[in-house]
Formats: structure tokens, sequence, C-alpha cells
């Protein structure tokens, strides 16, 4: 098993991607902010981001612990919402 280092980068635009370190490869995650978020979150979105990748990391790591893959075929998953 191979392993890659990861960086999170605020790239100034209001998105905030975890790339792989030395890769020029589409970034794996992206996160952007509303203006109205980013006045909200004044300068802690690059920790926010950083959260919000770590909780999605346990989240992927403990389904697939469980089996669960989260995936429901049939649905249409370009929109959807969790509450």
């Amino acid at each position: 098993m191979s392993t890659s280092l990861l960086e999170i980068v605020d790239l100034g635009n209001g998105e905030i991607v975890l790339q792989r370190a030395e890769d020029d490869s589409e970034p794996l995650v992206r996160i952007r902010f509303s203006d109205e978020s980013r006045m909200y979150l004044m300068e802690n979105g690059l920790e926010v981001a950083k959260a919000m990748i770590q909780a999605g990391i346990e989240a992927a790591s403990n389904m697939t612990e469980e089996g669960d893959t989260g995936l429901e075929f049939g649905v249409n998953s370009r929109s959807r919402v969790l509450h």
C-alpha cells in the first residue's frame, strides 16, 4: 500500500483544497465558503476546513470498518442534503 503526503491549501480565492503534495492532479476535496460564511469565520476558514476534512476522513474510515459504503443505487447523488 503506497502512502501519499496530503496538504490542505488555501487558494486565496475563497476555495480550500485537499491535494496530494507535489502533485499537479485534481484536488481530492474542494471546500468553498460563501462570502457571508467567510465574513462570519473571519481568519478561521482554514481551521474550519481542516476540521471538516478530518471529520470526513473519520466518517469514511468508520463506514469502511462497518462495511457500510453509504452508497444507495438508484438515488440521484448530485444534490443531497443531510440534516
